[in-house]
């Protein structure tokens, strides 16, 4: 067995792959069913009419339409309230 390690073993210099998250899907814009709108970890904004949440906290359009946020209160597991942004997508004529 070395003692010592060899040359150019760094404990350093590792970094993680980047996981591309965000919005994808804006306000106003057009959204088919199966577009990723919201690419997250956790809850910071929360699925509304017309999308649902995946396992990985995706936010996803179940049918086609235009997407609309806004901002909503929801209750804590406390009582207390949190400010959360609200996802839809809403069919074009309304």
């Amino acid at each position: 067995m070395a003692h010592t390690k060899s040359a150019g073993a760094g404990k350093y210099g590792r970094d993680s792959q980047p996981k591309y998250l965000g919005v994808k899907k804006y306000d106003n814009m057009p959204a088919e069913a199966g577009d990723i709108l919201i690419r997250q970890r956790g809850t910071k904004f929360v699925p509304g009419e017309g999308t649902r949440r995946g396992g990985d906290d995706t936010l996803y359009a179940i049918r086609q339409g235009v997407v609309k946020f806004r901002t909503i209160r929801k209750e804590r597991f406390d009582g207390t309230w949190r400010h959360a942004k609200q996802v839809s997508v809403v069919a074009v004529g309304t």
